[in-house]
């Protein structure tokens, strides 16, 4: 019913069947790649927030009330081999969010700082009034990269302080 309603809101002058929710743009509110990835959003799920190569960025819009959670796995070369999200908002944040998921998949963590929320807006031709949910998915990528960064630096901390252990203890014995 929810998901009727939004179909609805996204193309209110829409009837009953699918082909009617592709208007003329002087007669639709969306774009036709907003409203595909607010239908068909890709990518949605969670996983552990825990799991050392999870990454997770959270952030909201307080303005607008939008929350957008979006994960990345990253592997042990530093490539992003899947992501995910959950988002609480409007047609365009849920469709900029599916966006970011797909883009991030396959490139480094580096690489996906480059990202730029008017790449996004640019690619789902969102108003100006709807820009603000680009900006909340290009934080969520640089949001999750700084914890997949930071997991990775805390995890580090205990081996090197078990490599200078055994190192101590070897150069005890040798003396």
């Amino acid at each position: 019913m929810l998901q009727h309603a939004g179909r609805r809101l996204l193309s209110p002058l829409a009837g009953p069947s699918r082909e009617a929710a592709v208007l003329p743009a002087s007669q639709r509110l969306y774009h036709k790649n907003v409203v595909d990835h607010y239908d068909n959003p890709r990518n949605v799920g969670s996983f552990n927030k825990n799991d050392l190569n999870v990454g997770t960025g959270l952030v909201g819009a307080p303005a607008c009330g939008d929350v957008m959670k979006l994960q990345i796995r990253v592997d042990d070369e530093g490539n992003i081999v899947d992501s995910c999200f959950k988002t609480f908002g409007c047609g365009s944040a849920i469709a900029s969010s599916s966006v970011a998921t797909e883009w991030v998949k396959g490139k480094s963590v580096d690489e996906v700082l480059t990202i730029k929320n008017n790449d996004i807006a640019k690619h789902l031709s969102l108003p100006p009034v709807k820009l603000h949910c680009s900006m909340l998915a290009e934080d969520a990528i640089k949001a999750a990269v700084r914890d997949i960064q930071a997991k990775r630096a805390s995890s580090a901390k205990p081996a090197a302080q078990a490599d200078e252990t055994q190192q101590a203890v070897a150069a005890m014995g040798a003396s």
